[in-house]
């Protein structure tokens, strides 16, 4: 007997419906609307790679002081995707979606004009909590506006590929630093106020009776404020740990407390109704949402790994120019833009087969940079490293992106998108922390960071990362549940109160 049809996502119990008669035209400005906001996300960290160099001569900041422009983003925008996920869930995805872009556009603008370290990492984790309220928002609403399974599929593919052909560098190499946070307000406010207009009325849910009181009981604000805290902390500790060395109380600190506070977490979302907590623990046993989010873990952490050591070695030990740098990473962008389409595929195959390709692309193209790094070997090892590893992990990216979404009821679309993208986030920030204690330990002792032992090192241990990867989908990954219909919501009287 064959199996039956997916579920529409508009169709799913207890969801709230979008309009039905939304024309084709409509749907792809709305998707080129949550394109843009995940554009210029992305852009938000890329493009200030390459203006680290100036920024540190503008500032008059030290090199491990310039580090926290980036973090500082990162911190934020990672700590409050679950917020904003619940947000989405629990109120209005277009309210979310629409403060979030104004405020990045607002906090951009008056970054743009700022001369001092202070401020501008201020500011930077403000833009990132603005950031993190377009994510989930963005997602929901995505959901709604195209709830036929392939048409779904490759809208979320595309949305994420957005995120690859993200670079500032032009404004870097020919105006300034000031420009790449500018260049965000100018898209980003007109965007913001054409959204009033443009992105449909979200209908009223089923629980639209709800007392206002009985809603923000439903954001979880005691689970959602520990864990938080939890994030912040374990990413300072992290990022610091490369820097300060991991045996210093200001790593170790908080280090421990974000441990406990995740394990207070946890036991605080055991002891509440699956409709008020922030992350209900059954939300890991939904079919393969954990293997799906350890393998979330690894494209940022590839793709930021080979971006930020490789620029860094091109521009300081080679002195090839910033925009020269750039140029070469392109393969990077383009590849990673081209398979953003290939969503499509996961409605005829197991995505569980095409993650596990783009993790063989990784083992290949990971090898390829680990062994040849200098600066005549960009042709025959870096170039084709670029191209396979950046689709490789876009198959991962896309398709591990829309199996979570099956995996996990549609009610539950802003917090998945939080999950996941918290996931990549932390990846990222775990795994360049690792990679960087592990390049500044060898150096140390072979050569100096003017030697390529160091970074080939580290490149050695994303490796064994990716491999990890490639068992655990291999052996976790259960495709009995495949292209079923997605998990029900549960039934109106487990979600509203009486």
């Amino acid at each position: 007997m064959s199996s039956p049809p997916p579920v529409s996502i508009v169709e799913a119990p207890g969801n709230e419906e979008l309009p039905k008669t939304l024309s084709r035209a409509k749907k792809m400005v709305l998707l080129a609307i949550f394109c843009l906001a995940q554009f210029l996300d992305s852009f938000n960290t890329s493009a200030l790679f390459s203006a680290i160099p100036s920024l540190e001569i503008s500032l008059n900041i030290a090199e491990s002081q310039s580090a926290w422009i980036i973090s500082a983003f990162q911190l934020t925008f990672a700590s409050f995707l679950l917020i904003s996920g619940r947000i989405s869930d629990v109120y209005s995805p277009k309210a979310a979606f629409i403060s979030g872009v104004a405020g990045l556009g607002v906090i951009s603008l008056g970054a743009g004009f700022a001369d001092n370290k202070i401020v501008i990492l201020t500011l930077r984790a403000l833009i990132g909590i603005s950031a993190a309220m377009t994510i989930p928002s963005a997602l929901t609403l995505l959901v709604k506006v195209f709830p036929d399974p392939l048409e779904q599929a490759r809208a979320i593919g595309v949305f994420g590929g957005c995120g690859a052909v993200a670079n500032g560098a032009i404004f870097v190499e020919y105006a300034s630093w000031h420009w790449v946070f500018w260049f965000v307000a100018i898209v980003a406010l007109p965007v913001a106020l054409g959204c009033i207009f443009v992105i449909p009325p979200q209908p009223k849910p089923l629980d639209h009776f709800e007392s206002q009181g009985s809603k923000f009981k439903r954001l979880d604000i005691v689970g959602v404020v520990m864990l938080t805290i939890a994030l912040i902390l374990f990413v300072f500790a992290v990022t610091s740990g490369s820097a300060n060395g991991w045996g210093t109380a200001m790593v170790l600190a908080p280090l421990v407390i974000s441990i406990l506070l995740i394990g207070g977490f946890i036991y605080w979302e055991t002891l509440l109704p699956a409709n008020k907590a922030a992350i209900p623990p059954r939300t890991w046993f939904y079919k393969n949402f954990s293997v799906l989010f350890a393998t979330a873990l690894l494209p940022y952490f590839w793709w930021n790994a080979v971006y930020t050591i490789l620029i860094t070695l091109w521009q300081n030990i080679y002195h090839w120019p910033v925009i020269s740098s750039v140029i070469h990473m392109f393969p990077i962008g383009v590849l990673a833009f081209a398979m953003s389409f290939t969503g499509s595929l996961s409605r005829v195959l197991s995505p569980k087969w095409i993650i596990l390709a783009g993790l063989g692309f990784l083992v290949i193209a990971t090898t390829l940079i680990a062994v040849g790094g200098g600066p005549n070997q960009y042709w025959p090892f870096i170039f084709p490293a670029f191209v396979i590893g950046s689709a490789g992990s876009m198959l991962i990216f896309t398709h591990a992106n829309i199996a979570i979404f099956q995996a996990a009821p549609p009610s539950m679309a802003g917090t998945v998108g939080a999950i996941f993208n918290g996931a990549l986030q932390f990846g990222s920030a775990i795994g360049l922390a690792a990679m960087s204690s592990i390049q500044t330990s060898v150096e140390d002792k072979h050569g100096g960071s003017e030697e390529y032992s160091g970074r080939a090192a580290a490149f050695w241990f994303l490796l064994a990362v990716v491999c990890v990867e490639a068992f655990a989908v291999l052996v976790f990954y259960r495709t009995g549940s495949d292209h079923l219909p997605q998990t029900p919501d549960a039934p109106a009287s487990e979600c509203l109160e009486k």
